[in-house]
């Protein structure tokens, strides 16, 4: 059983602000809310109609209820359940955004009873009390996290039930099949007009396709969300961290001309047209070194090998060499962009030799020094990025959890399984594949949902949502 208890936390980011929400939530939140705020004006005081202060800001102190002292001037506001954000009694104080001052606020909230809400438990609270499906909770932390414009309309249309609302179609379909085969399974005996399993077999077909289709909208709903993921290779001084720092337009890695500097990987996010790119610097490619230098190669094999892209960086001042072989291998059967990099410097290396080479990519001449080529890798890598989202579908909704891509896919594969029986099989094996689908799918909107997959989802949210 979930506590039914007061939850207090601040509903604004940590550090010092000009306002901070504190918010409260639960049956005594109004107690506690009125116990610290006081009104400055003698309209609002105790003995006014307390109605009238819900769903209004209204001015006042935030006093110390033991010794009186005032902390703040304050705004508060009183929204009673169950319209309010958690569908239970909800206050918030709009103070001042002072570290300490919030930190004083939220201890006396506590000592009048209130617990320090956990991550997303408002959130929870709100699933819990209907107020808002599970797809849509998800939705609020996407929308709190969005760094593009695709990540923000992905997550206003899921706020807004799109998501829902297709995956609860899609289940709709799949119950009224079942509820066919459950007639067929009490009623085949008496005269009654019954869909035949041809039928069926067509509705499964056209079902799977349009489960099938929402299922592999999974990469570009991710990358919309959380941004390909593109990792810099290359041997050392090939100028990685210089195009890193060109990409980003600041000095986020450390450039020398000593070998091997770049010992970890370095992280950071730029804006690729509608898709955000995440990069990743690495360790230069070779044999040797020392050991945390061999540790931070390692690393960038492992980044490699998760990575939606590689940028391989050649140094075209140097002839080729057997570091440059094993960056080309890296790049085998990965979508790919090679930079023959010091295209300032004289020319010991150049496109054809690394074709020649195998490395069917992109190559494009650049010079990290003097920026020459950087806005055809701009362009080239967002061409890139789109290429591995996948095409859009006009307005169709995508996904990008995998909670929902692995939901999908079961039942995708249950109705699979449905419409390969149907022709042969009982009704009663043809139903409960069908049953399966049904409950992958109000898996992702929480219609069938446990304790271990809420406390999964709702861990993600920041404290205060």
């Amino acid at each position: 059983m979930y506590p039914t208890d007061t939850i207090v936390a601040p509903a604004t980011p940590a550090g010092q602000g000009a306002v901070a929400i504190i918010r409260l939530s639960g049956p005594r939140a109004f107690e506690i809310a009125r116990t610290l705020w006081h009104p400055i004006r003698q309209g609002y005081s105790e003995g006014a109609d307390r109605a009238v202060q819900r769903w209004r800001l209204r001015l006042g102190e935030i006093r110390d209820p033991q010794t009186g002292v005032t902390l703040d001037r304050a705004l508060c506001v009183l929204m009673p359940g169950p319209d309010s954000l958690t569908g239970e009694d909800v206050a918030e104080l709009h103070c001042h955004g002072g570290v300490y001052l919030v930190r004083r606020i939220i201890a006396l909230a506590t000592a009048g009873g209130a617990r320090i809400a956990e991550p997303g438990e408002f959130s929870r609270r709100a699933f819990l009390n209907g107020r808002i499906g599970l797809t849509e909770a998800e939705a609020v932390a996407d929308l709190v996290s969005a760094r593009s414009e695709n990540a923000l309309k992905q997550a206003i249309a899921q706020l807004d039930g799109a998501l829902a609302r297709r995956v609860e179609g899609l289940r709709g379909q799949i119950i009224a099949i079942r509820s066919h085969l459950e007639a067929e399974i009490d009623f085949g005996d008496e005269d009654i007009r019954l869909p035949s399993r041809k039928e069926i077999a067509c509705d499964l077909t056209r079902l799977l396709g349009d489960v099938t289709l929402l299922h592999d909208s999974f990469a570009r709903g991710r990358i919309a969300r959380e941004g390909a993921r593109a990792t810099i290779v290359g041997k050392p001084n090939a100028g990685k961290s210089s195009v890193l720092n060109l990409l980003l337009g600041s000095d986020r890695a450390i450039v020398t001309p000593i070998a091997g500097t770049t010992r970890d990987v370095i992280e950071d996010s730029i804006q690729l047209g509608p898709w955000p790119l995440v990069i990743q610097d690495t360790a230069g490619i070779r044999d040797g070194g020392d050991e945390v230098e061999r540790i931070g190669i390692e690393r960038t094999r492992r980044h490699v090998a998760t990575a939606d892209l590689v940028i391989a960086v050649f140094d075209s001042s140097r002839p080729f060499e057997p570091e440059d072989a094993s960056v080309i291998e890296l790049c085998a059967g990965r979508p790919s962009v090679a930079l023959l990099n010091k295209r300032d410097l004289s020319q010991r290396l150049d496109a054809a030799e690394l074709l020649e080479r195998c490395l069917s990519r992109d190559v494009l001449d650049f010079s990290a020094l003097t920026a020459a080529g950087l806005p055809e890798l701009r362009e080239l890598l967002e061409r890139k990025v789109e290429a591995i989202a996948g095409p859009g579908q006009g307005d169709t909704i995508t996904i990008s959890r995998e909670r929902h891509r692995a939901a999908l896919a079961s039942a995708r594969d249950a109705i699979e399984a449905a419409r390969r029986n149907v022709a042969a099989m009982p009704p009663e094996i043809v139903a409960l594949d069908v049953g399966l689908a049904a409950e992958a799918l109000g898996a992702i909107t929480g219609e069938v949902s446990n304790e271990d997959v809420l406390d999964a989802i709702f861990r993600e949210f920041c404290i205060g949502k």
